[in-house]
């Protein structure tokens, strides 16, 4: 900090705060106080809605990993280019989305909490200011008068206190909670709410046409040529699963919109709900009726179609949908920030697509292999994307609110957090893996292959945590420039090694690149807090706060 004389401090001192961000309070990280149990509302709920998903679609690779090597290595390869694509359109909205509505959130709450307060006040100076109409000269009637004047006075001292201790209570009230001072009929106005249905919805009828007709040239840029055994069931089902695209889109918008209000409990139940229902239908469709890998995408485009139904009917109980005009549609907000990320989300997917193109080009029997260890590499790692929906939402209401105590204590938290669950996972993961591969298939050549992998999808587990952690820090802080420029540059690096270590090394230089593409990620994470740069240049001019915010 600058000393009252004004001068900076020497450069050493400078940059000694930002870095050591990332060990403030580290002995803390599993402190149950208010920001800990904050975190840990929001994580848990989000990172089980969050692996939902990819448990389901390993229960479809199991139950398709029984149809045969040809079958469980074409719905990879229609997973990957349908996830790239979803990926694409729906990544940037939900992101965008859950820091939106949470500023918004923000600002309406204070807001209306200044507002109730100078209408208090208000009503307060009024009574306190009313003074006796008529003075009698008789003294028993000034004593009387006198009294009534004193009793009015002390309960102006008492509305006085009372509206102190409603405004203290209102403002120490955790933001997490709706507001309760709003009935149950009542509606939030939040414009970012309704620009991402309005952007869901179309964005998915898109993905739709585009799949359906483009299924073949897609599938063959994914190596999956004419005279391939691959071809017609990864067309078959990528064209069925296109039609769940407006449901995924639509219901992870929502879900953006229900993080925003730090309610990742709902979105968990609805995605529970329809994957349940996935899970029950997958034997139906692909056994009993005979439907093979058509009955795997069936089940799932009908368990989308569920989960949006519900997040629906839930959120038009909170929410204001239909804004007065298309004026309060933030679209222009949308889109320029929109745009950033789809740069960095298409150079973020393209490699883990391009991965599965090469290892496709391998054969079916790595494909295979290499589907299962990505889906376990992926739902694994995924669970530390609770902490980052935790670390965006708190991170948006910290930065509308210029809190940056609890933006630092916060941010540093969520990466320890982070940390320590990778280095749990690393060992579930390589010890789940190792014994648990043949579930998804009896295939000793898979199996043998998928073995190859399991110490890259174990040792990495730590390094993806942190990545998917700073990406939500990153969100928070409302730093979408820095994470797509970034992300590109890691994107060129990345692409460069898997050309050339898949060339010279195979399934086993797929996974190199892979291993570093991630550790990339996650330097260009610890890069721009822990030089106190863009959003976090106050970590230069300030006293690094502490973690217990709450003690």
């Amino acid at each position: 900090m600058a000393d009252d004389a004004g001068t900076l401090p020497p450069p050493a001192a400078k940059w000694k705060i930002p870095i050591s961000v990332f060990f403030n309070d580290a002995r803390c990280v599993f402190k149950r106080d208010e920001l800990g149990v904050e975190i840990l509302q929001i994580a848990l709920p989000a990172a089980l809605a969050l692996a939902a998903d990819p448990i389901a679609s390993l229960i479809d690779t199991a139950f398709i990993g029984h149809l045969g090597p040809v079958e469980i290595a074409a719905v990879g390869v229609s997973i990957a280019i349908f996830n790239q694509a979803s990926k694409v359109t729906i990544f940037p909205l939900v992101s965008i989305t859950t820091s939106f509505v949470a500023e918004e959130d923000t600002v309406n709450r204070i807001n209306a909490e200044q507002q109730k307060g100078d209408d208090l006040e208000k009503g307060s100076t009024k009574k306190t200011e009313t003074k006796p109409a008529v003075v009698h000269e008789n003294d028993a009637t000034n004593k009387n008068l006198e009294k009534g004047t004193s009793t009015m006075k002390d309960d102006a001292k008492d509305e006085d206190q009372e509206l102190k201790t409603t405004i203290c209570k209102s403002l120490d009230a955790p933001s997490s909670s709706p507001d309760k001072e709003k009935t149950k009929s009542e509606r939030r106005h939040i414009p970012s709410a309704s620009t991402a249905l309005a952007l869901g919805g179309v964005l998915g009828l898109l993905q739709t046409i585009f799949l359906i007709f483009l299924a073949k040239p897609f599938l063959s840029l994914m190596g999956v040529k004419s005279g391939s055994p691959m071809l017609s069931p990864a067309q078959k089902y990528l064209t069925i699963r296109s039609l769940g695209a407006p449901a995924v889109l639509l219901s992870l918008a929502m879900q953006g919109v229900f993080r925003g209000f730090k309610d990742t409990k709902t979105p968990l139940y609805a995605t529970v709900a329809g994957d349940l229902t996935n899970i029950i239908l997958d034997p139906i469709f692909i056994f009993a009726c005979r439907l093979g890998v058509s009955g795997a995408a069936i089940a799932h485009v009908l368990s989308q179609y569920l989960i949006s139904l519900i997040l629906l009917f839930k959120l038009m109980k909170q929410v204001d949908l239909l804004p007065p005009s298309i004026k309060d549609l933030q679209l222009s907000k949308f889109l320029k920030n929109g745009f950033l990320l789809l740069a960095r989300v298409v150079a973020a997917t393209i490699c883990v697509t391009l991965a599965a193109s090469m290892a496709a080009r391998l054969g079916p029997t790595p494909m295979a292999a290499f589907q299962v260890c990505l889906q376990v590499w992926m739902t694994s790692s995924l669970l530390a994307d609770g902490l980052a929906v935790a670390g965006q939402a708190i991170l948006a209401c910290a930065f509308a609110e210029k809190d940056y105590q609890k933006a630092t204590a916060a941010a540093a938290r969520v990466l320890q957090m982070g940390f320590v669950l990778g280095l749990g996972l690393a060992l579930l993961v390589g010890l789940g893996l190792q014994f648990g591969s043949g579930i998804f298939t009896k295939d000793k050549h898979v199996i043998h292959v998928i073995a190859i992998g399991i110490p890259f999808v174990a040792a990495t587990q730590p390094i993806n945590s942190l990545a998917f952690v700073f990406d939500g820090v990153n969100f928070g802080a409302s730093d979408f420039a820095y994470s797509a420029y970034s992300m590109v540059l890691v994107s060129i690096a990345s692409i460069g090694s898997l050309f050339v270590l898949s060339k010279t090394n195979g399934f086993v230089g797929i996974w190199l690149a892979l291993t570093i593409y991630m550790g990339l990620r996650t330097f260009a994470g610890f890069w721009r807090m822990g030089t106190g740069t863009g959003p976090w240049q106050f970590l230069k001019s300030r006293t690094l706060p502490s973690n217990n915010i709450s003690s």
